[in-house]
């Protein structure tokens, strides 16, 4: 008896980033603001990280909110709609229910339903996570387009009186279309994590802490936190080195890279692994970090439309980008800019 043969995927040879858009929370936050609760000044925070305000997003929005418009603002950039998108990825760690997904959700929002749909929680490397299987998708024939989202409302878990993390984040969302290309557009991921770090950065207790805390226990809601100096010496030294791996991998050297886009997860990071990797003189550098703050999953697909819209940036740059943050989780890749 002769078995039936299975169909052949139709694969395509490459894949690109077709458009982005991005939203960031509608409230400008300036340092003066929060300094207080931290015992801190507007000075300190600027020396130390290079934020001068971030932004945040009132109580009434949501983070599907965020990413609905961050969603449609790319699908406008790359000029389809969501009922040609064949899946959604969306890399966040503030959608607060368990299931369904956010992507899900999302979907339906945008007009993408039968879309494959699902969640990324790889904290501030989500959306290169998210690229990195976007661009595995469409070269497979198993998507035609995929849009992929980072989104974070990083303001429901502030504790206004942390000095280790809180007073650097924002909220905000960015997206990204991916698909077929005639020429390459995505270079080879280089990603990883390391567990054994897990503790660097994270909740200050778990969900199952608060839910099971005897009435009138000093359980309070769970914030995050890092140990600061732990992670700025793994995201300057072992990052960077990720970094330049991902320029080889795309068969180029640290002089092909027109735009360097980092995680903004702290301007002096920016700075150094800018020094260590040895780029041009004119790379052109985002900074969002500046005016919006860290917005961890957001943050890269925030940068790149900051950097598009403002002419800083244009199509056909070759960019390097970069996320790493919690896990600890990370993924660095090559793109043409959109």
């Amino acid at each position: 008896m002769t078995r039936p043969a299975l169909l052949a995927a139709q694969p395509v040879r490459h894949a690109r980033i077709l458009g982005v858009g991005g939203v960031r929370g509608e409230n400008v936050v300036v340092n003066d603001d929060i300094a207080g609760p931290i015992n801190s000044s507007d000075e300190w925070i600027r020396q130390r990280t290079g934020i001068v305000s971030r932004r945040r997003a009132g109580e009434e929005t949501t983070v599907v909110d965020l990413a609905e418009g961050a969603a449609n603002a790319a699908l406008e950039a790359a000029g389809i709609t969501g009922a040609e998108v064949d899946a959604v990825i969306v890399g966040t760690v503030t959608w607060f229910e368990q299931t369904p997904s956010l992507a899900a959700v999302l979907a339906d929002r945008i007009g993408a339903t039968p879309a494959a749909a699902y969640d990324i929680s790889a904290a501030c490397a989500g959306y290169a996570y998210g690229i990195a299987q976007a661009d595995a998708l469409v070269r497979a024939g198993t998507a035609r387009n995929v849009l992929v989202v980072g989104v974070e409302k990083m303001s429901d878990f502030i504790d206004p009186t942390d000095r280790s993390i809180s007073f650097l984040l924002g909220d905000g969302a960015g997206a990204a279309v991916v698909g077929p290309s005639d020429a390459p557009g995505i270079g080879r991921t280089v990603w990883g994590s390391d567990g054994s770090a897990a503790k660097v950065i994270g909740q200050t207790h778990s969900w199952l802490d608060y839910r099971n805390a005897e009435p009138g226990a000093d359980v309070e809601w769970p914030t995050l936190r890092q140990e600061g100096p732990s992670v700025y010496k793994w995201a300057v030294f072992q990052m960077t080195p990720v970094a330049k791996q991902a320029i080889e991998a795309a068969g180029l050297t640290p002089e092909d890279i027109d735009v360097f886009l980092p995680h903004q997860a702290n301007m002096r990071i920016i700075d150094h692994m800018v020094k260590y990797l040895g780029l041009r003189e004119d790379v052109v550098i985002a900074r969002d970090i500046a005016e919006t703050g860290n917005t961890s999953a957001a943050s890269i697909p925030l940068a790149t439309e900051r950097l598009l819209r403002e002419g800083q940036a244009k199509s056909g740059d070759i960019a390097l980008q970069i996320g790493f943050g919690a896990g600890l989780a990370y993924a660095a890749q090559v793109v043409v800019l959109p």
